[in-house]
């Protein structure tokens, strides 16, 4: 099983080499702040053509989003439905941009 750390550091952009179109729909700075065992800071720049990910917050986002490392391995795998979590409490976005977490949903499905 995966850690949040994998899906962003690997699966985010090999997903968005694959799928160049999704980094221009996107189009964004997203932080992904994973909390518990695993956690940590990321930054999915979605502005530029490459190396989307970095580690750490950098830039102003336009969106922050905010979930344990547990659940995102759920999500990404399928276990945890996205719009589940979100209405749990489980999966936070700030400020809530629905189109740009639709867009986001899109990369990780």
């Amino acid at each position: 099983m995966s850690n949040a750390q994998e899906i962003i550091e690997k699966d985010i952009p090999a997903a968005l080499q694959q799928k160049p179109e999704l980094a221009k729909d996107i189009n964004s700075v997203i932080h992904f702040n994973i909390t518990g065992d695993n956690g940590g800071t990321w930054t999915l720049d979605c502005t530029k053509s490459d190396n989307w990910v970095t580690k750490g917050a950098e830039g102003s986002p336009k969106m922050t989003v905010t979930v344990s490392n547990d659940d995102f391995v759920k999500i990404r795998a399928k276990q945890l439905n996205a719009q589940m979590a979100a209405m749990q409490g489980k999966l936070k976005f700030k400020p809530m941009d629905m189109g740009l977490a639709m867009k986001l949903a899109k990369l990780l499905g």
